[in-house]
């Protein structure tokens, strides 16, 4: 055996992650408001990108550049499974390509048979003639302000420094969270001192405020209302008793009669349990549709939502003017891979448009029957079997799925709502999908009426119907669903009849 040094040439293959590819793989991922913002911070990195809205269509100096072929395959050619000699053009013919600026409404003549694609960079609904969905976000002060500025008048100039601890301590539902014995020992004062602080802050606006527990938090409201009688004090300071529809031996122990009962307890649904609720928080956040599905005359419409996605342009005649100039050689590499990176981004962004559109339409088609007639005839569905449909890998079509949302007649759903685990179906059918068992279970639940159903008894109700399930399955179905076992909906039920 030589040890001595020598050169051999050898010839493997192997797959490498270029930074592009990775980039390429994460912008599938990317909802169309994440995408905004990739968009945004690459324009400030590359003067060569611009990006305009989608509605601008006249900007002759802007246009995507065209394409710098290498010895490297395109990223997005790697993530659509293609080859270099089959990419398609990025060049849109805005002539002959079906566009909707604004919604699915304004068109729909370019499309051919069941499903069609109106095109990538198509329109979403909405646009500046919309309603603004954040003009009916709650802007009112938080409650923590609202408590500050009545603490102003209210509380003496040596005491301030307790009430803003006490009220910087007071949860969004309006609850005193930390005990008061800490708060006394963390300011160095004494307990009396903070327990009187506490009780003025227990007379702000909102009612209730302040409280360290619900007991007590009732017992403001009611002590606000003239109802604060020792019958209701002791309803109150049992709640555990009335949770469990124990109402005889309430009557009992507050000494009244069935009458009087039930006005104490109408008089307690009445309080608000969570008075802080009603100031600050965070403001509610609308979720913005990523896509958009319709059903038109030719066959279903299904478009990107371009209201959130800008349009990102190649600024030629500024590339020109660099170019044009007298450049050291390494301004001009600079120069050429910016130009090389603005393409790339142009046409990764253009794949993942033609990707998602793709991943779409198949989902549609496989759920054509929930687009018609409702949950119900949701059937089972895999990322494995659109990706074979559609012949790409499984883990794209997952990340193409990820922190989407699609608008359609029936509602905003969230692309993974549409793939559900199987059910088989109790005469030997085809299986359902779980989905279906879940809306199913909740209708026989809401029309349960007097007889309240046990999980046994839906059971036997779902392999009536065709669904071979389980007892355990009810039950998790059922939890998930956010309804209670039989036991607590009987007792909710008495609650109701007596109030």
């Amino acid at each position: 055996m030589s040890l001595a040094p020598r050169l051999d040439i050898r010839q493997s293959q192997s797959l490498v992650m270029t930074p592009q590819l990775q980039q390429a793989i994460k912008l599938l991922a990317l909802s169309n408001l994440e995408i905004e913002g990739f968009i945004a911070e690459e324009v400030e990195r590359n003067p060569l990108l611009e990006a305009s809205a989608a509605e601008d269509s006249d900007a002759p100096d802007r246009e995507p550049a065209p394409e710098v072929r290498d010895e490297r395959v395109a990223a997005d050619e790697l993530v659509a499974g293609t080859g270099a000699g089959d990419e398609p053009t990025l060049d849109v013919d805005y002539a002959t390509e079906s566009h909707q600026q604004d919604s699915v409404a304004d068109g729909g003549s370019g499309m051919d048979g069941a499903l069609s694609m109106t095109g990538a960079s198509a329109g979403g609904a909405g646009g500046e003639d919309g309603p603004d969905l954040d003009a009916f976000a709650d802007t009112s002060l938080s409650l923590a302000d609202h408590l500050l500025a009545q603490a102003g008048p209210a509380i003496p100039h040596e005491d301030a420094f307790i009430a803003a601890h006490l009220i910087d301590q007071i949860d969004e539902a309006g609850y005193l969270t930390v005990s008061l014995l800490d708060i006394a020992n963390r300011l160095g004062v004494p307990l009396v001192r903070v327990e009187a602080v506490l009780a003025t802050i227990q007379t702000f606006d909102p009612t209730g405020v302040g409280a360290r527990d619900l007991a007590e938090c009732l017992a403001l409201q009611a002590k606000e209302a003239d109802r604060y009688d020792p019958c209701m004090a002791r309803l109150i300071d049992n709640l555990d008793l009335l949770a469990r529809g124990e109402l005889t031996r309430l009557k009992r122990m507050c000494d009244v009669d069935d009458e009087d009962m039930a006005d104490m307890i109408r008089e307690l649904r009445g309080y608000d349990p969570k008075p802080g609720c009603r100031y600050g928080g965070e403001p509610a956040q609308s979720v913005t549709p990523d896509l958009f599905v319709a059903r038109t005359k030719a066959g279903w419409a299904i478009e990107i939502n371009a209201t959130t996605l800008p349009r990102v342009l190649v600024n030629r005649s500024y590339y020109t003017e660099l170019s044009g100039g007298q450049q050291d050689k390494a301004s001009k590499a600079w120069l050429s891979d910016c130009l090389a990176s603005a393409n790339w981004l142009v046409k990764a962004l253009d794949q993942r448009q033609r990707t998602i559109i793709k991943v779409a339409t198949e989902i549609v088609k496989q759920q054509e029957a929930f687009f018609l007639k409702g949950v119900a005839h949701l059937r089972p569905l895999t990322l494995r079997q659109v990706a074979d449909a559609i012949e790409m890998h499984e883990s794209t079509v997952s990340r193409v799925t990820s922190n989407k949302y699609v608008s359609c007649a029936r509602g905003l759903y969230e692309l993974k709502y549409f793939f559900t685990s199987a059910i088989q179906s109790a005469d030997g059918g085809e299986a359902v999908s779980a989905q279906a068992v879940k809306s199913a279970i909740r209708a026989l639940i809401d029309t349960e009426g007097a007889k309240i159903l046990s999980d046994d008894t839906l059971v036997d109700l779902l392999n009536a119907k065709g669904f071979d399930i389980a007892r355990r399955t009810v039950a998790k179905y059922r939890e998930a669903l956010g309804i209670g076992s039989s036991v607590q909906r009987r007792r909710a039920r008495t609650l109701e009849g007596a109030g």
